[in-house]
């Protein structure tokens, strides 16, 4: 079946009011999660719904949190998700960030004590629609295998980059530094599949295609030491520079996997106005430069394919199969007496 993006919204946004969220809480977590519905990302989409009420169930969230921003006029902004859901502390800070961006060429938002699940494509993307590049990263728990190594010990920890385009969509990127999300292997392990080569170790540090024992092992980070040293980067700029948990402080935090992690996240934004002001051309028109001759050569820009998921799901509706449909109804009925 196909449901509207609106309808699809509200009944996500309703099963987590039901949960004991604050209305606005929901609501952004319920945009996020249905953004990746809507641009199949099914790893991103009501999957996580699932694992979201987990989490307020075993108090590792506080389903009546409420961010806090606080600007001191500086490239930094601040906000405080006092240990609720990130998506709300994001929607929050964006605004400010761009603006701060626009007047400075550049400025930063850190956000703080959050727990994170979703993808950062919707973060980078809100960013391009205000008129600035943006660049988002975070730390996870551990669960990665540094290159060389055999046990979990960085996180999977994404990056996301956008650059607005006016009059069409943004050139937008957002990998884990794993070579796949965590959610990717656990899809595997549901639906009975085997992994590709080179995705994870097990328990033993062994090389595995069993998606059980990747994930009571680790992943391996895409690369090779390339990867690696990018998501070192990731857990120094957004967990020891922003002062917020590292993927294996997150990890022994929670004691496990089972739920989702507690750590910060760091988000850029640039004005390209203002970094280019006093040279020759605009910036906007000579990206465009840059993308025709990716295109002309037959390759495609990353992204391309969430778009034209999202032009579909927006004409036609999101589809859900049976399965997929039941497990909302009984999420929606039964709460958090369903997880």
């Amino acid at each position: 079946m196909r449901i509207a993006v609106e309808a699809l919204t509200r009944t996500v946004t309703q099963i987590f009011v039901r949960a004991g969220l604050l209305p606005d809480q929901a609501a952004a977590i319920a945009r996020t999660i249905v953004a990746g519905e809507r641009d199949a990302c099914k790893s991103h989409g009501i999957y996580r719904i699932a694992g979201c009420l987990r989490t307020v169930k075993a108090g590792k969230v506080d389903p009546m949190a409420a961010p806090v921003l606080t600007d001191d006029g500086s490239a930094i902004l601040r906000v405080d998700a006092n240990g609720g859901f990130s998506c709300a502390g994001f929607e929050l800070g964006a605004p400010a960030l761009a603006e701060r961006a626009r007047t400075l060429g550049m400025a930063a938002l850190v956000i703080n004590d959050c727990t994170h699940f979703s993808a950062l494509w919707p973060e980078v993307e809100a960013l391009t629609d205000l008129g600035v590049a943006g660049l988002a990263m975070c730390p996870s728990y551990a669960s990665v295998a540094p290159a060389g190594g055999t046990a979990a010990l960085l996180g999977t920890n994404p990056i996301a980059f956008g650059w607005p385009r006016p009059g069409a969509d943004p050139y937008v990127f957002d990998f884990a530094t794993s070579v796949a999300a965590r959610g990717e292997i656990e899809l595997h392990r549901r639906a009975g599949k085997v992994l590709p080569e080179g995705w994870a170790v097990d328990p033993d540090g062994q090389p595995t295609t069993d998606p059980e024992q990747a994930l009571e092992g680790a992943m391996l980070p895409f690369g090779g030491h390339k990867g690696s040293a990018i998501s070192t980067m990731i857990e120094l700029l957004a967990g020891v520079m922003i002062g917020d948990m590292t993927s294996p402080e997150a990890r022994a935090d929670l004691g496990g996997m089972s739920l989702l992690p507690k750590h910060g996240e760091l988000v850029i934004a640039f004005s390209p106005e203002r970094f280019a002001a006093g040279r020759p051309g605009d910036p906007f028109a000579r990206a465009e430069v840059l993308f025709d001759a990716i295109l002309g050569q037959g390759a495609r820009l990353p992204s391309q394919r969430r778009f034209a998921a999202r032009a579909k799901a927006l004409a036609d509706g999101i589809a859900l199969n049976d399965e997929e449909r039941a497990e909302l109804d009984r999420l929606h009925d039964l709460g958090l007496a369903a997880v």
